[in-house]
């Protein structure tokens, strides 16, 4: 009885982060269900997924995650995790012109969702450990190695949205462990110099397309600017008020594109207008808010890196959707966090909200602790 009271105690959950999180959904999900008759397969499915993502949050926040500060068990898991991208170019199967997705049965497993969480825990071990000397530049390349082997792998299946996120998720983590100006100087112009490598041997010709329409979407609106001119299109109609739910026509009309995935902001600001999208804005500040506050509550620098670099892959995903959604950044295909349609990504998000709750629930107790021995020590 003492366990299940304090699984559900306050000082374990966030209730007002997991509360904030209950509209985000709902919206995705009133989205989903706005232009679709009885039978709507992404509605149900999304249902299904949103229940087994909050049973696995549940289950993460009761469980006690400083076994992972094992450098064992993390490149275990790195290793595997390394191990599954490899297999996907072996047993993966394309959908949307990536091999980005293992079948299985009825269901798909994106393993790149799952491998940016990973990512956090690899980066938080590794600064949590070297917070005063991370002045060196040697970390630096140290810990670009452990992001660049996911993200090269992530890129060449190809997305190239989610091997965006895993640099982003690197360079926060990077900034937020305190480098010097000088060393994040030389990051900037190293990715510079990698953009145009990129640019000349890497990338394909349907991802310049990409960035070139991004640059003058009308150049191109009938082919690779289609997308993003609909898109842009259909939040501009949706006015301060919105059209009402159902009376999206870019949705209801089939011209705009993967409203229920990639493009769910536009759909849902169509029907909300600037009012709604303003509070879904509102919700996500509130949620990253609520995970900086856990951040500065953490057991130890390993705590406080991992919730900082959650946050840094949340906002990496809210940025990157809402700004190809409203047209100033390239279409990448990254879903909107707890709104897109989408089983990987909503078990990997509650997933990661699930082991900050644990994380948050042994914090105090250590907290207290240091306490005692401060108190004991005078």
């Amino acid at each position: 009885m003492r366990q299940l009271s304090a699984f559900f105690s306050a000082s374990s959950i966030d209730w007002a982060l997991f509360l904030a999180l209950v509209p985000l959904v709902g919206a995705g999900l009133l989205t989903m269900d706005s232009f679709v008759g009885a039978e709507n397969y992404f509605f149900s499915r999304q249902l299904l997924w949103v229940a087994v993502s909050v049973a696995v949050f549940f289950v993460f926040s009761a469980v006690d995650w400083r076994f992972l500060k094992r450098t064992d068990v993390l490149m275990a898991l790195f290793l595997f995790a390394v191990g599954f991208l490899i297999l996907l170019f072996i047993a993966g199967y394309v959908a949307k012109g990536a091999q980005s997705w293992f079948r299985l049965g009825s269901f798909s497993l994106q393993p790149s969702d799952p491998v940016k969480i990973l990512v956090i825990l690899i980066l938080a071990k590794y600064f949590s450990r070297r917070h005063i000397e991370i002045a060196h530049i040697r970390h630096i390349f140290v810990s670009g190695f452990y992001a660049l082997v996911p993200f090269v792998l992530v890129f060449l299946q190809p997305d190239f949205g989610s091997a965006i996120v895993i640099f982003f998720i690197w360079l926060g983590m990077i900034m937020v462990s305190g480098v010097s100006k000088k060393h994040l100087a030389l990051v900037f112009c190293m990715g510079v110099l990698s953009f145009i490598v990129l640019w000349s041997f890497v990338f394909a010709d349907y991802q310049k397309q990409r960035i070139l329409t991004f640059v003058n979407p009308l150049t191109d609106i009938q082919g690779a600017g289609y997308n993003a001119r609909q898109s842009v299109i259909a939040v501009g109609s949706g006015g301060v008020f919105g059209k009402g739910v159902g009376f999206g026509t870019q949705s209801r009309l089939k011209f705009l594109p993967e409203y229920e995935t990639d493009f769910i902001f536009a759909a849902f600001t169509e029907e909300w207008g600037f009012f709604g999208a303003a509070i879904i804005l509102l919700l996500f500040g509130f949620v990253i808010w609520r995970i900086v506050l856990i951040a500065m509550r953490g057991a130890s620098n390993f705590e406080t890196l991992f919730s900082a670099g959650f946050a840094i892959f949340l906002v990496s995903h809210v940025v990157i959707n809402i700004g190809m959604n409203i047209g100033i950044l390239p279409v990448t295909g990254i879903p909107l966090p707890f709104v897109s349609y989408g089983g990987s990504h909503l078990l990997t998000e509650f997933a990661g909200l699930g082991m900050l709750m644990g994380m948050r629930r042994y914090a105090r107790a250590a907290h207290r602790d240091d306490i005692a021995n401060e108190l004991v020590g005078m």
